[in-house]
């Protein structure tokens, strides 16, 4: 037997899968491939794909729900802040209004809970203040290690509408980051294939960013970064891959003798994001966190 449900509203254009994980049942990417496979779910009484966004008032017929192992669920534990934590963002808010809130993100907190990181920006904001009658959709990522500006959402509309305008790229971000050597006058636009492994198979992705020089001297440059492409880590491999890495960075490290520098913060700051929402223009930027000023002014690099 099937159970039937109707999409609503509030899942309007959402992709299947995510819209199953919400509504029934919060199980491993790969057994919803499963289940679609065998011709388990229907949308519409027709066959279905997991990137299929539902529209509201689909109706999705589950055969055999009943015998999906509960033990395939996924446990999900919440981080609970405390309240000192909590009040702690009140100096991180940059924007604030009925549909989003922008944040400047310290660095060393995730975005969001995952297998290295329990403490998490999500967890923290839920229930505050600012998320008394929602909760906080995430629209883009920053590494834990990096700073600066955060936008989440208050709603799945402005969760799905931020996420349509990062795909298409109509969201400008500008990014500082101090790095090893003097990089090459030359460099102005970084253009690479970098490579990224998912259970074992092997992507390629094409990733491209502006890059501009801002301050440099024998031993460190000051760079402004505009990524176009949005991958993972992007920016840290490609100024890797110049052989400019970024300070505090211990993942994508270049080695050069008597250089290295320890550093509890990673030189990478999100300073700032333009875009625009029904022919309103936002521009917000971030200052970056005292450990990054005093390193720019010990090595005189600082330019603002």
């Amino acid at each position: 037997m099937a159970k039937k449900f109707e999409v609503e509203k509030d899942f309007h254009n959402t992709r299947f899968d995510r819209w199953f994980k919400n509504k029934i049942l919060d199980i491993p990417q790969g057994l919803i491939e499963k289940i679609i496979r065998k011709n388990q779910v229907k949308v519409n009484g027709k066959k279905t794909k997991s990137s299929y966004r539902v529209q509201e008032t689909d109706v999705v017929e589950i055969f055999n729900i009943d015998k999906i192992k509960q033990s395939e669920k996924k446990i999900i534990t919440q981080y609970i802040p405390t309240n000192t934590e909590r009040d702690k963002y009140d100096d991180f808010i940059i924007e604030n209004n009925e549909n989003f809130l922008v944040i400047n993100k310290p660095s060393g907190i995730a975005v969001q809970s995952g297998t290295k990181s329990f403490k998490n920006v999500v967890d923290t904001l839920r229930g505050t203040k600012y998320f008394e009658n929602s909760k906080p959709f995430i629209v883009h990522r920053l590494d834990k290690e990096t700073s600066g500006i955060l936008i989440v959402a208050k709603n799945r509309e402005y969760a799905q509408l931020f996420t349509s305008l990062f795909r298409i790229r109509k969201i400008h971000k500008t990014y500082l980051a101090v790095v090893y050597g003097e990089v090459k006058k030359e460099i102005r636009l970084l253009e690479d294939e970098l490579i990224l492994f998912e259970n074992k198979r092997k992507i390629v992705q094409k990733a491209t960013s502006y890059l501009k020089i801002l301050k440099s001297n024998a031993q460190y440059s000051l760079v402004e970064l505009r990524p176009i492409t949005g991958r993972k880590h992007q920016l840290r491999k490609q100024l890797y891959n110049i052989g400019n890495s970024i300070i505090g960075d211990d993942k994508y490290y270049v080695k050069k003798s008597g250089v290295f520098i320890k550093s509890k913060n990673l030189m990478l700051h999100a300073y700032e994001i333009k875009f625009m929402i029904n022919n309103v223009k936002y521009n917000f930027k971030a200052n970056y966190n005292k450990d990054f000023e005093n390193f720019l002014i010990k090595k005189d690099l600082n330019i603002f």
